[in-house]
């Protein structure tokens, strides 16, 4: 199973922010859409960075409440991590152990957002190929 799988299921939505956004935005955002992490867009294709719950978390706890009118820039991540449509599950489970992070967006051959991974999206995949590897091993004993 590879990226392009998992979208192909989920969807390639990405819920973007502008730099320019303050965190409250980004909190307000995050809650309506039940998810961690928001890619920092300001045209919806090129990643300026990432904000997510723990940047907001960090930046609450060196500057109290105070933050979260500062802007999103002040507390984005701003080396992302990418992957590609044909980057497989066990690599994508690799790089998020290896890096400590929990989602990653999905870029096509010229650099473009295209879509979002995250840790949950991966074990869900991983989960279902045991499943059917289970499953035809089974088979395979059963003699079906």
């Amino acid at each position: 199973m590879n990226v392009q799988s998992i979208i192909s299921s989920k969807g390639s939505a990405v819920a973007t922010i502008a730099r320019s956004a303050t965190l409250n935005d980004a909190i307000r955002m995050l809650g309506e859409h039940r998810i961690g992490a928001l890619v920092v867009s300001g045209d919806g294709e090129m990643i300026e960075g990432i904000i997510s719950e723990r940047d907001i978390v960090r930046a609450a706890s060196e500057a109290g409440a105070a933050c979260f009118e500062d802007s999103v820039g002040s507390a984005m991540s701003t080396d992302v991590v990418t992957c590609a449509a044909g980057d497989g599950v066990d690599q994508l489970m690799s790089l998020m152990t290896d890096r400590r992070i929990r989602h990653l967006p999905v870029v096509d051959d010229a650099g473009h957002l295209s879509g979002i991974i995250s840790i949950g999206d991966v074990v869900k995949a991983r989960l279902t190929e045991l499943e059917h590897e289970n499953r035809a091993l089974s088979d395979y004993i059963s003699g079906h």
